[in-house]
């Protein structure tokens, strides 16, 4: 048997289709929980190692049940803004919430002001004493983040500052594959002849940005495609309202005396802001400029022309920060760990797909 496990490895091993194994794996689909349970077993057995879905499979009913929290039974929410239903945050929190439910454990959300991260104080809202654990969503001061790393109940980060400068944070992490969907688009775009390539999004906003912008100027180098200033767009300035940034990129592109053939964006609402822009100066998508975007929000199926961009997985993303934090309520000593999940590029007709 090959040195990695694979999914077929597996289905071999136990007689069983490639896609049933693959739905208890990655917890999707319908299966009697007899069959999820021996898949699970089976995979543990032979050493697999990229499940998407984690829910202590090893423990049947009975045990699951002895493993209600006796403690602290509230998972707080920390995030800076309200987590609107068009982002990938909100499917996510909703699978997060019923994982962590299962298992005996309650979710409060708490909104981080900015006097609180000021003046380095947790949510007036918190009663630390019933916390169990901590999620922080866009959460990206670095000093706030280090503090509440300091703070008793184990914190997991979904996303996390860019470029942290004092070392890593004591905390677990989860993000998405912010790199493969990148360079297989700009692989594809290299086969069709499309070479200058350009990149909008502030890339020190977090680290998943940065990621993403890392993964753009990686493949440049890997298919040796040119790398050229003009085409980034890459201003931080997080003071900027909405209103601000959309006229900023107006006013880039206004100023642009040529235009790349290509526009890789950080995520959809930028791509849709940059779509806005080429509209009012009658550029168009996709006959002068291809345009991607990364997310796949339900606006980025609904915009004229349709957004090419890179799907994120919300359920396995909510179970991965549920065996996340969870096992590290249960087991405080375990090292930290760092997950990403898997992303699909999906191709619309942003870029004539």
């Amino acid at each position: 048997m090959a040195e990695r496990v694979t999914i077929q490895d597996i289905a071999d091993e136990l007689g069983l289709s490639r896609n049933t194994v693959s739905k208890a794996i990655n917890n999707t689909g319908s299966l009697a929980d007899a069959t999820r349970e021996r898949i699970l077993n089976k995979a543990i057995e032979m050493g697999y190692k990229q499940f998407s879905y984690m829910a202590f499979p090893h423990l049947n009913t009975t045990e699951q049940e002895s493993k209600k929290p006796t403690g602290p039974q509230e998972i707080a929410l920390f995030t800076r803004k309200f987590l609107g239903n068009s982002h990938f945050s909100s499917p996510m929190l909703d699978k997060f919430q019923q994982e962590i439910t299962k298992l005996g454990y309650n979710l409060t959300m708490h909104l981080v002001l900015d006097t609180d991260v000021e003046q380095m104080h947790l949510p007036q809202s918190l009663n630390i004493e019933n916390t169990a654990g901590i999620i922080c969503f866009e959460m990206f001061e670095e000093s706030y983040s280090r503090m509440l790393c300091e703070l008793a109940p184990p914190i997991l980060f979904v996303d996390t500052p860019a470029a942290l400068t004092d070392g890593p944070l004591k905390a677990d992490l989860l993000y998405m594959d912010n790199r493969t969907g990148v360079i297989s688009f700009i692989r594809e775009m290299a086969k069709r002849g499309r070479t200058k390539i350009g990149f909008v999004g502030e890339f020190l906003h977090c680290q998943s940005f940065y990621e993403r912008y890392s993964a753009y100027r990686e493949a440049l180098e890997l298919l040796h495609l040119p790398h050229e200033e003009k085409y980034c767009i890459t201003r931080r300035a997080e003071r900027d309202t909405a209103e601000d940034y959309r006229e900023y990129l107006f006013q880039t592109m206004q100023n642009m005396n040529t235009l790349p053939e290509v526009f890789l964006c950080a995520n959809d609402f930028i791509a849709i802001d940059l779509l806005q822009a080429f509209k009012r100066l009658g550029i168009s998508v996709p006959k002068d400029v291809y345009l991607c975007g990364f997310d796949d929000s339900p606006e980025s199926r609904v915009i004229t022309p349709t957004l090419t961009t890179i799907h994120i997985h919300s359920q396995i993303m909510g179970i991965s920060a549920a065996d996340l934090l969870i096992s590290r309520i249960r087991e405080p000593s375990l090292n930290y760990r760092m997950v990403h999940t898997e992303t699909t590029l999906i191709y619309r007709e942003s870029t004539e797909d």
